[in-house]
């Protein structure tokens, strides 16, 4: 074997034993599970249906309910109303409630008890009729009434720690799915809690299921992949919500575990959990991978105050359906992190796990899921290890890219044909990495610093500013520094109002129109976007390249994204959205800029008092009714040959010191002369104001506020002044205006 040959084995050999750490979890690595993580969440999206089985149907505790209803708990008789409903009226096959009834619900028999033993106690007819108003007010009865001999499966939860003092048990269970004799046949590792959270014991009895709704086997980055089917307490094996109401659906038929072979019953050895015919893949903690059909709300929802009202607009929607009641009003509602949406629905996982049950689609991640990692990874490093003992450097990177595409192919192959978990997130990184070691090695150098730069500051700024960077070569960097530099913030007003107007849909589309406009002006001005945060913008002049006009530019861009807006107003009234209006902070100073963050994700920002400012300068536009505000530190950049108006001398929050701010206005030269005359009247007035001489400037702001060219801070100033004629605030005074929210 030639020293090439064994040069080019030995790294692929070293780079296998790295990564063979992490697979045999000696030393596993958080970023290849977030890398095996992420692969697992794009074959989710990837293949997602987008519909679903419309015969399971969710009783919504939403903001309509509540708004009917009042606040929740509401009292059960209620609830006894809902499930008469949905039984009686519009003959629901199952009723699983993703909700506990850990408490008695006894106020009001309580209060007619004490009334009854009291004040009333000497009333005619009291007594005769005691009974039967006992029986009336008694809400958990009637509740248990309406439950016993229906299918429903009432939920309940696991908890996993005990703290001091806290009851190991509370409320009751239902008979286990396996009892404690029965589960020492099986040597599984399931999760076992140390206690549970259950129901009152009148309407646990009332019903013969239940199933737990928390999930223990959550991910590491908290993302609800997979949900236990089983978890053991006290020795017994117990079923989770979605597997009992799936049980019910199909006729309450025997459970059954298969393992292969059949006589060993381990963990190890266990496929699947049998519900009648139907086959659940599991993995060994007998935790199911939950098949998402769609987003939120990709199941028929109804409204529980429509079904407690009888007023359900369709009633064929709930005819025969395995119905989940859950909550998703404002303060109540059950948020989980998915693959499919960070915010998801909590009872949107029980519903697509009981789908999956119901109709297939669950994939299986094999017990000897890691063995098969080990050998993929070893069949790679031998590949590309003879890849690059055999064939050129060109060759030998489309071999790499080769793998790749067949490992992506081979996953989603066994991903969508057979319902089968690949590993592909650690194989892909492998094989990259591999393959970076055998270029570095053998035929590379560093990479071009154009494409360094344009790789770091692309998403950035402008295109022709990283070809500058690339020019200027070494005085590029994304290491942390302090800069002289400017920042602008701009956010739209009654954002929130607009959003509630609009579905999703348009709402992102409006967004992507307004942003794409209010970033080409930013760029046309050599702007640095920060970041995008909902309906506001942050960007910054003066990194990565410097720029000498920094202040100049920034002022110039915010008056052209005001301008510019109006562009899109036609174009958005012909589509029915309202015009946006913007406000505009403007900030210069010293901040600290590069490429920041942790180390899953970084980004190139600026930080500083002086980022602070400008964030708080963009929030005053509403005070002083105007659409951009700078501070004076960035008016002292400007050419001299500009006209702004003074707007006031302030303190904003979390600063001593006052801040002078102005309203832009534009060269002088190319304002209206009675405007220019207006903002030295204006500036007049401030002094007098300053000065404490309240009737020479009230006089002087109350002829600007009626004169052709009215100005919110007119108003406001006269306002102020009436105030400090009754508060005068002595000497010495230096005039500045205090604010005490951002």
């Amino acid at each position: 074997m030639s020293r090439r040959t064994q040069v080019r084995f030995g790294i692929s050999a070293v780079v296998f034993a790295l990564f063979l750490l992490h697979t045999s979890r000696i030393l596993p690595s958080r970023l290849l599970d977030v890398v095996e993580a992420f692969t697992y969440d794009a074959r989710v999206l990837v293949t997602l249906p987008h519909h679903a089985d419309p015969r399971i149907v969710i009783v919504d505790l939403d903001e309509k309910s509540l708004a009917a209803e009042g606040q929740w708990p509401w009292t059960r008789d209620k609830l006894a109303t809902l499930v008469d409903n949905l039984f009686d009226r519009y003959h629901a096959r199952v009723l699983g409630f993703d909700i506990a009834f850990a408490e008695a619900d006894d106020k009001a028999s309580r209060l007619w008890r004490t009334l009854a033993d009291g004040e009333l106690a000497d009333l005619p007819g009291v007594a005769e009729r005691r009974s039967a108003i006992d029986a009336e007010v008694d809400y958990d009865a009637r509740f248990a009434q309406a439950l016993h001999g229906r299918a429903v499966v009432l939920g309940y939860f696991f908890k996993p720690g005990i703290g001091a003092g806290e009851p190991e048990m509370t409320g009751a269970l239902c008979a286990p799915l396996i009892d404690a004799q029965g589960a020492k046949l099986y040597d599984l590792d399931l999760l076992q809690p140390k206690g549970v959270g259950g129901n009152v014991a009148t309407l646990q009895n009332a019903v013969a299921h239940c199933g737990f709704f928390d999930n223990p086997s959550v991910d590491f980055d908290g993302v609800y992949r997979r949900v236990p089917l089983m978890q053991q307490y006290q020795g017994a094996i117990y079923p989770s919500l979605a597997l009992s109401v799936a049980r019910l659906a199909l006729g309450d038929p025997p459970l059954s575990l298969d393992f292969d072979p059949p006589d060993v019953r381990s963990s190890l050895h266990l496929e699947d959990v049998r519900v009648g015919q139907h086959v659940v893949p599991v993995d060994a903690e007998v935790a199911a991978y939950v098949p998402y059909r769609g987003d939120n709300r990709t199941f028929n929802y109804v409204s529980a105050t429509d079904v407690i009202r009888g007023s359900v607009a369709d009633p064929a929607v709930l005819q025969d359906a395995v119905v989940l009641m859950g909550a998703t009003a404002a303060g109540y509602l059950d948020l989980r992190s998915t693959p499919v949406n960070k915010v998801f629905a909590g009872v949107e996982v029980h519903a697509n796990l009981i789908d999956g049950i119901l109709h297939g689609g669950i994939r299986q991640k094999a017990p000897y899921y890691d063995g098969i990692e080990a050998v993929m990874l070893l069949v790679v490093a031998v590949l590309l290890a003879l890849a690059f003992v055999r064939l050129s450097a060109g060759w030998s990177a489309i071999a790499g890219f080769a793998i790749v595409a067949a490992l992506i192919a081979l996953a989603l192959a066994l991903w969508s044909g057979a319902d089968f978990i690949m590993p592909l997130g650690v194989p892909v990184v492998f094989t990259l990495a591999l393959f970076m070691a055998h270029l570095l090695y053998g035929y590379f150098i560093e990479s071009r610093r154009a494409r360094s730069i344009s790789k770091s500051f692309g998403e950035y700024v402008p295109p022709e500013v990283v070809a500058e960077m690339a020019e200027r070569g070494g005085e590029v960097s994304m290491e942390g520094e302090s800069r002289e530099m400017t920042v602008l913030f701009s956010d739209v007003r009654g954002f929130t109002s607009i959003s509630e107007k609009l579905d999703a849909r348009e709402l992102a589309a409006l967004m992507n129109a307004f942003l794409s406009q209010q970033t080409g002006v930013i760029q046309k001005y050599r702007g640095t976007i920060d970041k995008y945060m909902g309906d506001a913008i942050m960007a910054f002049w003066g990194a990565p390249l410097a720029d000498p006009d920094h202040g100049f530019n920034a002022v110039r861009a915010g008056l052209d994204m005001i301008h510019r807006l109006r562009d899109l107003d036609a174009d958005f009234a012909a589509r029915g959205w309202p015009a946006l209006q913007v406000g505009v902070g403007i900030n210069t100073g010293k901040m600290s800029v590069g490429n920041m963050g942790s180390e899953f994700r970084r980004a190139y920002t600026v930080m500083g008092d002086a980022v602070n400012l400008g964030s708080r300068v963009e929030g005053l536009t509403k005070e002083y009714g105007v659409a951009i505000i700078c501070t004076q530190a960035t008016r002292d950049t400007m050419p001299s040959d500009w006209a702004f108006r003074e707007l006031d001398l302030v303190r904003v929050k979390g600063k001593d010191e006052p801040v002078a701010i102005y309203e832009p206005i534009g060269p002088k030269d190319e304002i209206d002369p009675d405007l220019r005359q207006d903002l030295a009247r204006h500036r007049g007035a401030m002094k007098l104001y300053r000065d404490q001489d309240w009737d020479a400037a009230e006089r002087e702001l109350r002829s600007l506020a009626r004169g052709p060219r009215p100005h919110r801070v007119y108003e406001l100033f006269l306002e102020r002044i009436a105030i400090l004629r009754r508060e005068p605030p002595g000497f010495p005074w230096d005039g500045a205006f205090t604010f005490t929210h951002k």
